[in-house]
């Protein structure tokens, strides 16, 4: 399925436009409705990467749980290998790619965490089970065996029977503010179409290209 891309004038233009801040995002809100349509399952699943304390990358699959303007959102335990890197370095860089649609995206950018707000609203929209989940799993620490995760989920359910199950203070959200968009569209022969919106800072204007496949 060919990608409907705004008009951005040819590649080789000296100059290349600047886009409305909302472009971008108003783009990716329509590839993701799109792709809710036509993908098996988890359209919302991205590859997070972050760096450890050496630099080296680290990559993971996680599920975007909020896109606006102000960046895109996921949610995640902050003990996680993924939450001390961000810990240390607040940088981070996605990609969420759509088999069905023969289409990509991906951004890089600043993170910051979400309000407590935002993360008590999310928490408590999630299943019981998942939040008990959340208080059971020392995640990304040594686990001896699935018998020793069953049982923290026990202990975790019995401590919560018939109460409310609160998020506990190391649950949170990340927003990634980008500060560069790439949509990819698969094209026969390998040349593909590839819409590029870059800036600056989170708060800059976007100035909007292409690129080479």
């Amino acid at each position: 399925m060919s990608a409907q891309f705004p008009e951005t004038g040819h590649p080789a233009e000296a100059a290349p436009p600047q886009a409305p801040e909302t472009v971008p995002f108003d783009l990716f809100h329509k590839w993701l409705e799109e792709a809710g349509a036509s993908e098996v399952n988890d359209p919302n699943a991205m590859a997070l990467a972050t760096a450890d304390a050496n630099g080296l990358p680290d990559v993971r699959m996680v599920l975007l749980k909020d896109h606006t303007p102000e960046g895109f959102v996921f949610f995640t335990n902050s003990r996680s290998a993924k939450g001390a890197e961000l810990a240390a370095n607040m940088q981070a860089s996605a990609v969420l790619h759509w088999k069905s649609l023969r289409r990509q995206v991906r951004f890089r950018g600043s993170v910051d965490c979400v309000t407590d707000a935002e993360a008590d609203a999310y928490f408590a929209s999630r299943a019981r089970d998942s939040r008990i989940g959340a208080w059971a799993s020392l995640q990304s620490q040594h686990l001896s065996g699935r018998a020793e995760l069953d049982g923290a989920v026990r202990r975790e359910t019995a401590r919560f029977e018939g109460a409310e199950v609160p998020r506990p203070p190391h649950w949170t959200g990340y927003r990634i503010r980008p500060v560069y968009l790439e949509f990819w569209s698969d094209r026969p022969f390998r040349l593909h179409e590839r819409l590029v919106f870059s800036r600056e800072k989170p708060e800059g204007p976007w100035d909007q290209g292409h690129l080479y496949p």
